[in-house]
């Protein structure tokens, strides 16, 4: 039987079959932790990198109201005392933040709360997110069932729970009474879940005109709209289609070349392909940029300005198959052995019946395709940003060996290897994804007016994007001569209330231990084999 998961491919072809119920993670519990909101909160001295793409300015001092970024105001210059005289009257609360860095809450564009297969419950997941400052969460499919996500989502908006903002797209069409057939019943279906409260739609194909009724009545009805365009569908609906329909948002690269192909019509496919085998599925995908038309090509610069005249959004998720390119790499990550619940390795580890378990002899020339995949896939998307297009962070942690929060964090890494300056990838991790879900007035960047989600690290992101990660990053002390690690993030702020980011990964790791010790597993790395 397949695990049933909250993936970024499910295994259903919507017009087929239909979409099983699944099975809903542990519920997250009320909030124990943060302190606030206060009636005036002060950060006092730092330096703040705003999100909008400007450079890093400071010392200022910022002032919260409750929930809401009252005044920014600078207090200074670098390397002389801080004039007293410029500062903003005290607070009810103070933090000290005099060498630290202020950004703008993180915004994860591609994020899944969790999977019952992979045994990770609600308060695991959140609290990793929380702990890296990522503030605003999209889930694209929400497998936990549209009743539990509205729940976990107004409970997070009360801030009754330790959680991000949450944002719900359900998978087209999930709670149908049978396949959605026909461009009437998409319709209604569409309009059913938005009477519901859903904020948009997660799709994965379907028969063209029931693609393009279900994205115009999603239009109507104030939806957004999310897309992986899996390769069942691809062949007659790619990206160039979609978006004209009215997609606002793609998802990993899947119908992108597919629309850049101008010799062919259909993937390359190795003759023996079956779709349900992900060896080969994956396998072959990392061979698909290569057969996609060339930069500055015809096809090229017209699929690249289509999709920037309809102002359309690329969520690349470069992370979560990063371990095609270096397997070795993703399976000893430093969080592993204290971060990753024990299922979740399992849920990892190569299996014919899980999705993304597919690394069942991945070699060398699997990793070579796929690093070429990557540099093609990378061009397009660091030229669709130099010419205005808007790019988006998203982490679709949870699988391939990507643990939420640490995921996002590699996630920014590679929007930096794509080609992005450091400020560039703040600006997609932050207001563009508030743009591309349609809450940039509240959220996103360090403005007066603005909700106070805010994230305070003591180290420099710009000249190392690898300090976010929870587990800091090594260092020479050269005072002491030890080798010490360094950054994290300290406090991740959402509506006026401070999280301390170490107290929550704290948590986390009680979880991890304790689920080894029920499991009879020693601490440490976790075994890839069965030896």
């Amino acid at each position: 039987m397949l695990r049933v998961v909250a993936s970024f491919a499910v295994f259903v072809l919507l017009m087929v079959i239909v979409l099983p119920a699944q099975a809903q993670i542990e519920p997250a519990p009320d909030r124990a932790e943060g302190e606030g909101p206060y009636d005036r909160l002060v950060i006092r001295g730092a330096t703040v990198i705003d999100g909008t793409g400007a450079p890093p300015n400071g010392p200022v001092d910022i002032v919260i109201e409750n929930n809401r970024i009252a005044e920014v105001r600078t207090v200074g210059y670098p390397g002389v005392p801080i004039d007293e005289d410029r500062r903003p009257a005290a607070g009810d609360r103070e933090i000290d933040a005099e060498g630290m860095y202020v950004l703008p809450g993180f915004v994860d564009m591609h994020g899944h709360v969790g999977g019952t297969s992979q045994g990770t419950p609600a308060e695991y997941v959140l609290k990793l997110w929380m702990s890296h400052g990522v503030t605003t969460v999209r889930d694209p499919g929400s497998g936990n069932g549209l009743e539990w996500m509205l729940e976990h989502q107004q409970r997070s908006a009360a801030n009754e729970i330790t959680a991000p903002r949450l944002h719900t797209y359900l998978t087209f069409g999930r709670g149908h009474d049978g396949p959605i057939a026909t461009p009437e019943q998409a319709r209604a279906w569409v309009r059913d879940i938005a009477e519901q409260g859903a904020n948009g739609i997660k799709f994965f194909g379907a028969a063209p005109a029931i693609m393009e009724a279900a994205l115009e009545e999603a239009q109507e009805q104030g939806l957004g709209t999310a897309m992986h365009h899996a390769q069942m569908d691809v062949a007659r609906v790619n990206v160039l289609n979609t978006a004209t329909w009215g997609l606002t948002t793609m998802e990993h690269w899947y119908g992108l070349p597919e629309a850049l192909f101008d010799d062919r019509t259909v993937q390359h496919y190795r003759l023996d392909y079956n779709y349900q085998d992900e060896s080969h599925r994956f396998g072959e995908a990392g061979k698909l940029w290569r057969q996609a038309a060339e930069p500055g090509s015809e096809r090229y610069e017209t699929v690249m300005d289509s999709l920037l005249a309809l102002d359309f959004t690329l969520v690349p998720t470069f992370n979560i198959y990063d371990a095609n390119r270096d397997l070795m790499r993703a399976i000893n990550a430093d969080w592993h052995p204290e971060y990753t619940l024990p299922a979740m390795w399992d849920f990892f580890r190569p299996n014919r019946a899980a999705h993304g378990s597919y690394h069942f002899y991945w070699t060398q020339e699997n990793e070579l395709d796929w690093q070429d995949n990557y540099r093609r896939w990378m061009h397009f998307v660091n030229d669709y940003k130099n010419r205005g297009g808007r790019v988006g962070a998203g982490s679709d942690s949870g699988f391939i060996f990507q643990t939420y929060g640490f995921g996002f964090v590699r996630e920014l890494e590679l929007l930096r290897e794509a080609g992005f300056h450091p400020l560039e990838v703040i600006r997609a991790a932050t207001l563009k994804g508030a743009e591309a879900i349609g809450v940039d007035d509240a959220v996103g960047s360090i403005e007066v007016g603005k909700k106070a989600d805010l994230v305070i690290v003591p180290e420099n992101p710009l000249q190392n994007l690898k300090s976010l990660y929870g587990t800091g990053w090594p260092r020479l002390n050269d005072e002491t001569g030890a080798v010490e690690r360094v950054g994290g993030v300290h406090y991740t702020i959402k509506d006026g209330i401070i999280f301390d980011a170490r107290e929550l990964l704290a948590d986390v790791r009680q979880m991890v231990r304790e689920a080894k010790e029920e499991a009879g597993l020693p601490d440490g790395p976790m075994p890839v084999t069965t030896d």
